[in-house]
C-alpha cells in the first residue's frame, strides 16, 4: 500500500506511516471506523475499516509484494451521502508505486474536474467532451463497440431495448440535473472521467520517483450519488451489482466489462496502432499485448495507467464508463480485482456477501472464500493479490432464509455456474471463523510454498529503446511562453 492519501500532493506528503510503502500484506476490514482521513471539500477518505455503508479488504497472495490498493470517500465532492470506490491492481516491477498513486490521487483529481465543468457549465461554457489536439473526441473511438457482444453492461426491458439508450434521453438528463442539484449532464460526468483518467497518466508519464514505463495499474473506480451509479473502468478489474430476482434470490448484474486484449474492438484498436495481440502456446486461453518487434511485455490487459512502452502501439488510459439508475431491489455492489473473480464467479460473489452476518466483515470473507477457491481450483498455483470493498445502498438489509438456502443466480449478462460449490457452501457460511482460518493459514504458508503464477500480467520486461526514452524525456521538458 502507499504512503499518503488526501486532497492535494502537498498534503497527501505529510500523511506517512499510515500504511507501509512497499505494500501491507493484509489491509483488515476492522468492524466499526478504521483509519479515515479528510479529502477534498470534506469528505472521508478510508483506505481501510468498514461502516454502516461499506467494507474493505486487501491482502496480499503468494507472487511477492501486495500490488492490489483500494480507497473509498464518503461525502465525496462535498455531497452528504455521496461515494466514491476504487480498487486498483498494479501490475510490473514498480505496479505498486503505481497503484498507490492513481489511489491516492485520481479521487482528488476527479472532484476537481467535476467542480471545474459545473463552474463552466454555470457560466454556459461547457464543453462535455475532452478533445485531442486533431479536435476528436478522446476515447470516443476506443470506448464505441468495446463490448463483448454477450454482456450487457445496463438491463434491458421487455421489448430487448437497452435501458441505457433510455436513460441518455432528455428526460432521464433532466432528471439528472434535478437529483445531483448541479447543472451535470450524464455526458459531463462521463468527461469528468475520462479527462480525470488521462491527466492522471500523464502526470504519472512525467514522475521521474515511479518507473512505470513497463509498469502499471488497472482501476475500476464508481461514484454512487442518489439513486444513481456511475462506473468507470480501465483493465480486467470489475464492479458487480447485487439485485433481488423474482423469488428474492440474490441476482449478480455484471456492471464493467474485462477490458482484455481477446475483445475485438480492443485487438483492433492494439493492431491498428502496430502493436501485437496473440497468446502463447502454454497459455492458449490468455490473450497478452506485445510490442511489434519484440515479445515483450506480453500484458495481459487492453487498458492501463501507466506501461508507457506500450503507450504508442495501442494501449490506452481512456476509462469504459457505463451508468445504472438504482432500483428499490438492489442491494450492494462489489469492486474487486482480478484475484477474486479468478476464483469465483459473480453469482458466487453476491451470494457471499449477501449471507454474511455482519456488513462490517463482507469484504474480508470475500477474500476468504477466494482464498480457499484457488486452492481448489488451481493447486499448486501461487494465489494472486486480493481487494475488495463492498458498498451497501440501503440503511438495512431484510433477512431472508433464500439467501442461505438458494443455489442458483441468473445473470442477463453473464451465464455463471450455479453456487454451492465448496469455495461458497452453506457450511462455510454458518461458520465464518473456518473460512477466515484460511486467510491465517495462507499468509503462514505463503513464505514458504512454492507455486507458479496461473495468470501473469506481465510476462517480460522490455528494455526501454532510444526513441521512446528520447519522447519521454521531451515531454518531461517544460514549454516556453511564445516557443513554437
Amino acid at each position: 500500500m502507499g504512503a499518503c492519501c488526501s486532497s492535494s500532493h502537498e498534503a497527501g506528503r505529510d500523511w506517512v506511516g499510515m500504511v507501509n510503502e512497499e505494500g501491507d500484506d493484509e489491509v483488515e476490514g476492522v468492524e466499526e471506523g478504521g483509519v479515515v482521513r479528510e479529502g477534498d471539500h470534506g469528505a472521508r477518505v478510508r483506505l481501510r475499516g468498514a461502516n454502516d455503508s461499506c467494507s474493505m479488504f486487501c491482502k496480499r497472495g503468494r507472487k511477492g509484494i501486495n500490488q492490489d490498493t483500494l480507497t473509498v470517500w464518503e461525502d465525496f465532492n462535498g455531497e452528504k451521502g455521496a461515494f466514491f470506490c476504487g480498487v486498483f491492481d498494479g501490475h510490473g516491477p514498480a505496479g505498486h508505486r503505481v497503484a498507490q498513486h492513481v489511489r491516492d490521487q485520481l479521487p482528488s483529481k476527479l472532484s476537481s474536474v467535476i467542480q471545474s465543468l459545473q463552474n463552466r457549465g454555470s457560466r454556459g461554457d461547457l464543453d462535455l467532451v475532452d478533445k485531442d489536439d486533431d479536435g476528436q473526441e478522446n476515447g470516443e473511438k476506443e470506448r464505441r463497440g468495446s463490448n463483448p457482444g454477450d454482456l450487457d453492461l445496463v438491463d434491458k426491458d421487455d421489448s430487448g431495448q437497452e435501458n441505457g439508450e433510455k436513460e441518455r434521453s432528455d428526460d432521464v438528463r433532466d432528471s439528472w440535473e434535478e437529483d445531483f442539484g448541479h447543472d451535470m449532464l450524464l455526458s459531463s460526468w462521463e468527461a469528468s472521467f475520462v479527462k480525470s483518467f488521462k491527466e492522471i497518466d500523464e502526470e504519472l508519464s512525467l514522475d521521474s520517483s515511479i518507473d512505470s514505463f513497463c509498469s502499471g495499474s488497472t482501476a475500476v473506480t464508481m461514484i454512487k450519488q442518489g439513486d444513481h451509479l456511475v462506473i468507470a473502468n480501465l483493465g480486467d478489474s470489475r464492479a458487480v451489482l447485487c439485485t433481488r430476482g423474482q423469488k428474492n434470490q440474490p441476482v449478480p448484474i455484471q456492471l464493467t466489462v474485462d477490458l482484455k486484449p481477446n475483445i475485438k474492438s480492443e485487438a483492433d484498436r492494439i493492431k491498428k496502432c502496430k502493436g501485437r495481440v496473440f497468446a502463447m502456446d502454454e497459455e492458449p486461453e490468455v490473450f497478452r499485448v506485445w510490442l511489434p518487434d519484440e515479445n515483450c511485455p506480453g500484458l495481459a490487459m487492453a487498458r492501463a495507467f501507466g506501461d508507457f512502452c506500450l503507450k504508442d502501439y495501442g494501449l490506452i488510459s481512456t476509462p469504459e464508463v457505463s451508468y445504472r439508475k438504482l432500483t428499490p431491489d438492489d442491494e450492494f455492489v462489489v469492486l474487486a480485482t482480478d484475484g477474486v473473480w479468478d476464483a469465483l464467479s459473480n453469482a458466487e460473489v453476491v451470494r457471499i456477501v449477501a449471507s454474511t452476518r455482519k456488513r462490517s466483515m463482507a469484504a474480508k470473507l470475500l477474500v476468504a472464500h477466494a482464498v480457499l477457491a484457488w486452492k481448489t481450483k488451481y493447486p499448486g498455483c501461487k494465489i494472486d493479490d486480493c481487494a475488495v470493498v463492498c458498498l451497501f445502498l440501503k440503511n438495512c438489509r431484510p433477512r431472508s432464509q433464500s439467501v442461505v438456502n438458494n443455489t442458483s443466480g441468473g445473470n442477463p449478462g453473464r451465464q455463471d455456474n450455479a453456487v454451492g460449490q465448496k469455495s461458497g457452501s452453506n457450511e462455510s457460511e454458518a461458520n465464518p471463523d473456518t473460512v477466515l482460518a484460511a486467510i491465517t493459514d495462507d499468509a503462514e504458508e505463503s513464505s514458504t510454498v512454492d507455486g507458479v503464477s496461473r495468470v501473469d500480467s506481465l510476462i517480460r520486461v522490455p528494455r526501454p529503446k532510444a526513441a521512446v526514452l528520447s519522447r519521454r524525456n521531451s515531454a518531461k521538458k517544460p514549454k516556453h511562453i511564445g516557443a513554437p
